[in-house]
């Protein structure tokens, strides 16, 4: 055959592999055993001490003996047991619908499963180990490898202790370390200084390696260092071919996942098929189904030199990507909205406030679940036990009335551990508003400050908590919480949204920076206990605005609690205020001084299409757009077509007079009139709905 570019790409990995000599021994005695000694190997040590590496060393040694793999990087596997069997289905080749579990039973010969990053299965762990594995034909060596080691039910399990071998996988000896610098080509001379500095961490080798075979006048010296791998990278990124690939390095290591698409958004050029080839390149910089990512200590350490080096250049990456990310948002629905939000909330890991109020570790892109049969009885226990018996009714009088509203998080067995119930306050009737304490101080909040406009939403997020740590920060509350961002960029026609809570002192601080402020007015009580509001505006500040202030508050140096002086904020017109100025707009077209002054120019309408812009020509621009697109949208019908006309003539290329414009259009005053009126009317209208509609058309 032919030989394949593949083949060179593994010949030339695996001539960097080095060591490893006992791990590889015991693997060994496994895959060539006539009964497998054990069916478990555990594999576990800190980020950078090569784990990958020594996976595909064994999938290699698997290949050698003719023993068919499946391998799995759990960076891409929802954490749930149906994520777990679509991936390793999708990784054995099968089709939509064919279940892993049967076709593995049914072949006998030896295979092996290999996971990776397996830290991020946490939430399946008991799973695998009671229900998953123990399915698997007797002939399957199954290889997990991660940051912890294994769980205490994995070794005092009777079954499982004879069953598993647990590695700790460490640094390279200092021979090996040699060895590797040998087949990286780094001087002889530079071996000693090298080791003394690194330790034999084969993360720090590479990196060390790399910057040789990008410039290689470097000398190392034996000088302690806090932190070896920032350090490396401070000096690596110095090194590097040129600046665009210096800034291709730093954009990396901003955002989640790196793909040419948004690596173009971030470096504003569309050449970089080659700068993202060079990144994958690099031994530091990790290869996934669905982008590149640096390997995390190397993340962080870029991360921090970028930010102290050059602030302004960090900020102006951090708006190109939430720039990417909004735009993805409005094209994608459902797991794939999710997965952009999660990118989108990971460009906040770094702040300081919103720091200790996420588990960003765990948050991941788990999907929530609809409430089914059973699950009434094990949420109103949970609510029973944190809050008390009168919460629990107020649980079921939701459950009766908008069970669609409640959201479900499941552990490994499918029981929930954790739920979300929204109320959609504009869908209950005037008896409902006041019977519940909670909806009760909403809606009369709602009436005397924020009137909901027609078609307009308001939406309650009025039970939220982890079966063990009720409303406390953990994995289950950050995914509560980006559910419940995801709903506030995907409900259509949103005006208001209300947070309860019942430790609102607590919660302040960070609701506040994510400008959901305390509504003081809106606190109530239930048995005693007080519980806190929190609320935002969306007609005021709309999503688009929304996720443009956080970002400012991200990157700014100081926690504001204000919107920064580069976010406009949104006027509220009702429906006349609305008409009035839609009518001095149009007359005031091709007048931009008065035209300056119109509400409309911060009104929702233009400021979710003009986006994070706060020039007001920017505005003014925009806002003449709408009123083009409106009036362009009556020459759909044939009806309609002669308002058009009308209101061309007399607003968008405006003839002397009005009676000019009637004699141009061959009409009777009196019809030019009628028709003008009819069609300020249908601009009204039309603009109207694009308002309370999110400009939706």
């Amino acid at each position: 055959m032919t030989p394949r570019l593949a083949d060179r790409l593994e010949e030339a990995r695996r001539g960097r592999f080095v060591g490893r000599a006992a791990e590889i021994a015991l693997f060994q005695s496994a895959l060539t055993a006539r009964e497998l000694p054990f069916n478990l190997l555990y594999v576990f040590g800190p980020g950078g001490v090569g784990k990958t590496t020594l996976l595909d060393e064994f999938v290699h040694l698997g290949q050698q003996v003719g023993i068919s793999r499946i391998s799995l990087d759990a960076r891409y596997v929802d954490p749930s047991p149906d994520g777990f069997l679509a991936a390793l289905g999708l990784a054995m080749g099968l089709s939509s619908g064919q279940a892993p579990l049967p076709v593995l039973a049914s072949q006998s010969e030896r295979r092996l499963i290999l996971v990776d990053t397996y830290e991020l299965l946490t939430p399946l762990d008991n799973w695998l180990r009671e229900v998953f594995l123990p399915q698997l034909p007797e002939q399957t060596l199954i290889v997990l490898a991660g940051r912890q080691p294994p769980s205490v039910s994995w070794r005092t399990d009777p079954g499982w202790q004879n069953l598993i071998r647990i590695v700790p996988l460490r640094n390279l000896t200092p021979d090996e370390s040699r060895l590797y610098l040998t087949r990286r080509q780094i001087p002889s001379d530079q071996h000693r200084g090298v080791l003394a500095f690194t330790h034999g961490h084969p993360l720090a080798l590479a990196l060390i390696a790399d910057a040789f075979v990008q410039r290689g006048e470097l000398q190392f010296h034996a000088e302690a260092a806090p932190d070896i791998v920032q350090t490396l990278v401070e000096r690596f990124v110095q090194k590097v071919p040129g600046p665009a690939h210096r800034a291709a390095l730093e954009a990396c290591a901003l955002v989640r996942l790196t793909t040419e698409a948004i690596l173009a958004e971030l470096l504003a050029t569309a050449e970089v098929h080659e700068l993202f080839d060079w990144l994958q390149s690099l031994s530091f910089i990790e290869s996934g189904t669905q982008g590149l990512f640096p390997h995390d200590l190397a993340r962080e350490a870029l991360a921090v030199e970028l930010r102290w080096r050059n602030p302004d250049w960090y900020a102006e990456l951090h708006r190109r990507a939430r720039n990417y990310y909004a735009a993805r948002l409005s094209q994608t629905r459902g797991y794939d909205q999710q997965r952009v939000l999660f990118d989108y909330v990971y460009l906040h890991r770094d702040s300081p406030l919103m720091r200790p109020y996420l588990d960003w570790q765990e948050t991941g892109t788990s999907m929530p679940d609809v409430l089914r049969p059973g699950d009434q009885d094990l949420l109103r226990a949970m609510v029973t036990r944190y809050e008390g018996a009168e919460s629990a009714h107020w649980l079921d009088f939701w459950f009766t009335r908008q069970p669609q509203g409640t959201v479900v998080y499941r552990d490994a067995e499918g029981r929930p551990f954790g739920f979300l119930t929204i109320v959609a306050l504009h869908e209950i009737g005037p008896e409902e508003r006041t019977e519940d304490p909670a909806t009760r101080v909403t809606w009369r909040y709602l009436e005397q400050h924020a009137p909901l406009r027609s078609g307009e939403k308001a939406i309650l997020f009025r039970f939220w908590m982890a079966r063990d740590t009720y409303q406390d920060v953990s994995a289950t509350q950050s995914l509560i919480f980006g559910r419940a961002a995801q709903q506030y960029l995907t409900t259509p026609n949103l005006a208001f949204s209300f947070f309860a809570t019942a430790d609102p002192t607590f919660w302040t601080p960070m609701f506040t920076h994510v400008d959901l402020p305390r509504l003081a007015d809106a606190d109530f009580e239930i048995a005693g206990r007080r519980y806190g509001v929190f609320a935002h505006d969306w007609r005021v500040t709309p999503p688009l605005a929304w996720l443009t202030l956080l970002g400012e508050r991200e990157i700014a140096t100081e926690i504001e609690t204000t919107p920064p002086p580069t976010v406009v904020t949104a006027v509220v017109l009702s429906e006349p205020e609305f008409a009035e100025a839609v009518r001095r707009a149009l007359r005031h077209f091709t007048r931009a001084e008065a035209l300056r002054q119109n509400p409309l120019l911060r009104s929702r309408l233009v400021i979710e299409r003009v986006g994070d812009s706060t020039k007001t020509a920017d505005r003014l621009h925009t806002l003449q757009e709408v009123l083009r697109e409106a009036a362009a949208s009556l020459q759909q019908s044939p009806r309609e077509a002669k308002l058009y006309q009308v209101l061309h003539h007399t607003y968008f290329a405006p003839a002397p007079t009005q009676e000019r414009a009637a004699e141009l259009l061959d009409l009777p005053f009196s019809t030019y009139r009628r028709h003008l009126a009819a069609g300020i009317n249908r601009i009204v209208e039309l603009l109207w709905q694009w308002e309370v509609g999110g400009g939706e058309k």
